[in-house]
């Protein structure tokens, strides 16, 4: 009998490579690449000794280690998993249908909260005060708001500065800002570990980017060594900002 080859095996081939070039992406920017080409050849070596060779013995032992394998790498990838399912779910137009159905709370949000976010940030900006301040959507950082102070205070210029002044003690942390409250400063994020970052950017964007990765959260960094203002949110940086750029995100992500 011929092999019967339809349009369903297509698609089938198709959606395989996707995925494993979609994993091949996420290894290569969390510095997991040598362990995904690893994985692909045990693959590759498992399915010639069982499927190919037939040989029962040794195909039976590495069906076991397929078995177990399975369980460990799934503890071992357990942030790159939770990355991809968060992808799938961030998706542009996921979103979009999910807006049909319900209206984002966090989009009640108005330009009462905005405006002095812009002027702190600008404020911090012409005297070099670094600054990280997360702004908190559709995902829930409660994991993030726990390793910080709870503040839960109303969002105004001067305590915005009064967090990230160099003496203070929240100074180095990130503020994380709910509800058009600030609430919680000197929290600790997730470092992102991709490699195309510019090498002029230190900790602080590093530290954005990983929760813009990790959340739908927009992070705002002010570089404490040249006052620049940066925005990091779906994993991509939008760096050198003015106020009206500044202001014109946060109107656009917090109002819609």
């Amino acid at each position: 009998m011929f092999f019967e080859f339809g349009i369903k095996d297509v698609i089938d081939i198709v959606l395989v490579a996707l995925m494993l070039y979609y994993i091949y992406r996420l290894m290569k920017e969390t510095r997991s690449l040598n362990v995904f080409i690893g994985i692909m050849v045990f693959v590759i070596v498992w399915l010639i000794v069982s499927q190919v060779l037939e040989m029962h013995l040794l195909g039976g032992i590495l069906d076991k280690l397929v078995s177990v394998g399975m369980i460990g790498l799934i503890v071992l990838f357990q942030e790159e998993i939770r990355h991809f399912l968060y992808s799938l779910g961030a998706h542009g137009k996921l979103q979009s249908i999910v807006k049909l159905f319900g209206r984002d709370k966090k989009s009640e949000a108005d330009k009462e909260a905005i405006m002095p976010i812009v002027m702190a940030c600008m404020s911090m900006s012409r005297g070099k005060v670094g600054a990280l301040i997360v702004i908190e959507r559709g995902v829930i950082l409660d994991d993030i708001v726990e390793t910080g102070d709870y503040i839960d205070g109303r969002i105004n210029q001067r305590l915005i500065e009064n967090i990230f002044f160099k003496n203070s003690p929240l100074h180095d942390g990130a503020m994380v800002i709910s509800n058009k409250r600030v609430k919680a400063a000197g929290c600790i994020l997730p470092v992102s570990h991709k490699q195309d970052i510019p090498r002029e950017l230190g900790l602080r964007h590093r530290a954005a980017m990983g929760i813009s990765q990790d959340s739908d959260a927009l992070a705002i960094i002010v570089s404490e060594e040249t006052g620049r203002i940066s925005v990091a949110m779906h994993g991509e940086f939008q760096l050198r900002l003015s106020a009206e750029q500044l202001e014109s995100i946060l109107t656009k992500e917090m109002l819609t």
